[in-house]
């Protein structure tokens, strides 16, 4: 897929001035670029909102984290579920009217979710750090903060909101980004889900190396379309260098049924994030519990 991680901005010098110049490739050619483009300047007001060193202080303040990875691979019934609290998105729109973060995280917990996924993107998703603490506040499980991760800033967010584990995604950093982000977020005790969408990604994910958990999402992120044969036919070509990695791996996007679980499970996945399936759901507790028994 061909990413662009900044708008391009050319521009003409004449003597000592500069001028933009407009042109037919300023605009996002998908989904996944206009959502980073806005998310760069996200993170620069929010931290003119709050600095780094106030973000500090609140986690100085907070208990360890919870342990992420242990919790699915300790789940009781396989694959181990990650739900996710998620109002809205890009190609849905809003998916739950009633949207109630802690309602729905109580509902997930009883319902037996090993862990839970928060969006905190709010102009795509409608989410927010700000969910991210009710969530917290709400549930004893592990948390993951789901977000277009750019910068160690936002990092220190998700851990100063309470979340145990970050998503990395490999199709929007560098492998310099990776092995960087990485590195902070094992400093804040951050879980990280490397998330990769094709064999290409999954590849440089491997060549890098030191992620116990890898995410891959059936969604393309240009089109928004879902496959679950993506994470057969990942899985499969990389089947001996997954295995000497030891990662576990997480199957995400496009779960409906107890069908599509065991499916991605016979393929490798020892977990699942399922997100619509369950917003959905007249009663989330009653879905989940299907979801995971049936």
């Amino acid at each position: 897929m061909e990413f662009r991680r900044r708008p391009p901005n050319p521009k003409v010098r004449v003597a000592h001035l500069e001028y933009a110049v407009p042109h037919d490739e300023e605009e996002p050619r998908h989904i996944l670029e206009k959502i980073v483009w806005e998310k760069d300047r996200e993170i620069d007001a929010a931290r003119d909102k709050v600095p780094l060193d106030k973000l500090k202080q609140q986690i100085a303040k907070l208990p360890p984290t919870k342990d992420f990875l242990g919790a699915l691979q300790a789940a009781a019934k396989k694959p181990a579920v990650i739900a996710e609290v998620k109002k809205a998105s890009p190609s849905k729109g809003v998916i739950r009217e009633d949207f109630d973060p802690v309602a729905i995280a109580k509902a997930y917990a009883a319902g037996g979710a090993s862990c839970l996924s928060v969006l905190t993107d709010k102009t795509f998703f409608q989410g927010g750090f700000d969910v991210l603490v009710e969530v917290r506040r709400a549930v004893d499980l592990p948390l993951l903060c789901k977000e277009f991760v750019l910068s160690p800033y936002q990092l220190f967010q998700a851990r100063a909101a309470g979340a145990d584990a970050v998503l990395l995604i490999a199709a929007i950093l560098s492998d310099q980004d990776l092995r960087y982000l990485n590195k902070a977020a094992a400093a804040l005790d951050l879980t990280v889900l490397m998330e990769v969408h094709d064999a290409s990604e999954l590849d440089r994910v491997l060549n890098i190396g030191g992620f116990p958990l890898i995410g891959i999402n059936n969604r393309d992120l240009t089109s928004f379309e879902t496959d679950l044969g993506t994470t057969e036919r990942l899985l499969n070509e990389f089947d001996d260098r997954l295995k000497q990695e030891e990662a576990l791996l997480v199957s995400e996007s496009g779960l409906f049924s107890r069908a599509d679980l065991d499916r991605v499970q016979s393929a490798g996945a020892g977990a699942v994030l399922v997100g619509e399936a369950l917003m959905r759901q007249p009663d989330i507790e009653a879905g989940l519990v299907q979801l995971i028994q049936a």
